[in-house]
């Protein structure tokens, strides 16, 4: 008869002395240690001392981990080593290495990790946690799809206008007074991936798309808390204990459980030849008969999923700097309406076209997303096989985080970096790219959506400042501090949205 974990241990330990259950934890934590710095390669990055097992964790800040990252970058350089319990991160700092690991090596650095508390979620499906021949086959038919339903057309332009004249309406009717913007940011930049991918927009008032996003919100949060993190060292054990990282869990199963609603609608009314959105598409696909393994129900849901979170929260995040970064610098939003005015008038809608001939504008689009910082190491890659970066040996599995905050804060690279300055990116007053602005990643891993937020964050925020002024509420100081989740977000704020003379 085989015994249970809970029967064993209170037997086992019985009668142990306390002083010596503590020495032998003692000694078996030193063993691990010493253990695991005998596999240690010579030639491995520096790295922080660690403690046994738990590695480097206590020395993380969970509150602000580009500063805690920027230190240690500074005192260990360019190329260093934490240790987070089982899993080996390396961090990479400045653009030449940046573009060895995405670039020049892009074939070995391609996979993502499997990081505990994703892996519990996602396993191995979706656009994101994928690999392999797997990832290939589906990335591909995202972008093949988006395309299709008009990634780089005229029809997905029209759609992001449509929106914004929603979005102008809803802020409107706050009649100028002190309002939390958030969800009506958040609903007007998901609407435009949930026409693609759902096939129809959700009003603002939707209570129960309002609850979903809510939802969103919540485990993008969760996500940061320690019982999460300790998640990711001790999946084994903490998978039985009560806490957040299971909260986490059930809010994953509540937004899983909607597309999965979602997708059973479009089953029932399917017309194979004449598919309305991304579900559609992938079910005419599921159809055929030679397609990869890959392709299946469950993967049509994780694919879903992973477009609709992306297609939402990091857009909607940088227009939320946008808004408080222009409430903050007025006399920046003077020069930008000012051109706008000029370009454009108040009365005709903004177009992708207009960009060309707002170079200031479109500049300062380019420095929200780079003193937001909303993701500011990148999504982790994983080593496919031993390689060396800078000299330093890199095992094979080792995760590798690029370090965008330092590249986005260089001082070699930016006048003013620590201050809100669009000149960064204008050159005798014309826009000029930056080869050390990345916010989307580089190499074969790129954000997939990168042309679709690029387009949304330019119509949106001109559409925005075409028809509004951004203030702080009267007696307020407005502030940047920020909060950490899966992506670097303004705390909470209230702004007056004062409408415009026409």
């Amino acid at each position: 008869m085989q015994l249970s974990l809970g029967n064993m241990l209170p037997s086992f330990w019985e009668g142990v002395p306390l002083q010596n259950l503590l020495l032998l934890s003692a000694i078996v934590l030193i063993l691990a240690h010493y253990l695991q710095s005998r596999r240690q390669h010579p030639n491995y990055p520096p790295n922080p001392p660690r403690l046994p097992i738990l590695g480097n964790f206590f020395q993380m800040d969970l509150k602000n981990p580009q500063a805690n990252i920027l230190k240690l970058a500074k005192k260990y350089g360019n190329v260093f080593c934490l240790y987070l319990g089982n899993l080996n991160l390396m961090v990479v700092t400045g653009l030449p290495l940046i573009k060895e690991v995405l670039l020049n090596q892009d074939q070995v650095f391609i996979d993502r990790p499997q990081i505990p508390v994703h892996f519990h979620v996602f396993k191995r499906f979706g656009l994101f946690m994928s690999n392999g021949p797997a990832w290939k086959h589906q990335r591909r038919f995202a972008l093949m799809t988006l395309r299709n339903f008009g990634l780089g057309k005229k029809t997905l332009e029209d759609r992001i206008r449509e929106e914004a004249m929603y979005l102008t309406e809803a802020i409107r009717e706050e009649k100028g007074q002190p309002f939390d913007p958030h969800y009506e940011i958040n609903n007007a930049v998901s609407n435009i991936i949930c026409s693609i991918t759902f096939g129809h927009r959700f009003e603002y008032h939707d209570s129960q798309f309002r609850e979903l996003l809510k939802t969103l919100e919540d485990i993008m949060m969760l996500e940061t808390k320690w019982q999460c993190q300790f998640f990711n060292l001790f999946p084994g054990i903490m998978k039985h204990l009560p806490g957040t990282h299971q909260k986490l869990f059930r809010k994953w199963k509540k937004v899983e459980s909607f597309v999965e609603y979602v997708i059973k609608q479009h089953k029932e009314d399917l017309n194979p030849e004449e598919p309305r959105d991304f579900i559609d598409a992938y079910l005419k696909e599921l159809s055929k008969d030679n397609i990869h393994s890959s392709f299946t129900e469950k993967n049509l849901v994780f694919c879903t999923l992973d477009l609709f979170i992306a297609g939402t929260e990091t857009t909607s995040t940088t227009l939320r700097w946008g808004m408080l970064f222009m409430a903050l610098y007025p006399e920046i939003q003077d020069k930008i309406q000012a051109e706008i005015d000029r370009v454009i008038g108040q009365t005709r809608q903004p177009t992708i076209a207009d960009k060309e001939n707002l170079p200031y504008t479109n500049a300062a689009v380019h420095e929200v997303q780079r003193m937001g910082d909303i993701i500011p190491f990148n999504a982790p890659r994983m080593s496919v096989v031993d390689t060396t970066v800078a000299g330093y040996h890199v095992p094979k599995g080792a995760m590798m985080m690029t370090n965008l905050t330092a590249l986005h804060r260089d001082p070699k690279e930016w006048a003013t970096p620590e201050t809100f300055n669009p000149e960064h990116f204008l050159e005798n007053g014309q826009f000029k790219k930056k080869e050390s602005f990345v916010p989307f990643s580089i190499g074969k891993r790129a954000c997939l959506g990168e042309q679709l937020a690029r387009t949304e964050l330019f119509l949106f925020f001109t559409s925005l400042l075409q028809k509004f002024t951004f203030q702080a509420p009267p007696n307020t100081q407005l502030s940047l501090d920020f909060q950490i989740s899966m992506a670097v977000s303004p705390l909470p704020y209230k702004i007056c949205a004062i409408p415009r003379e026409i």
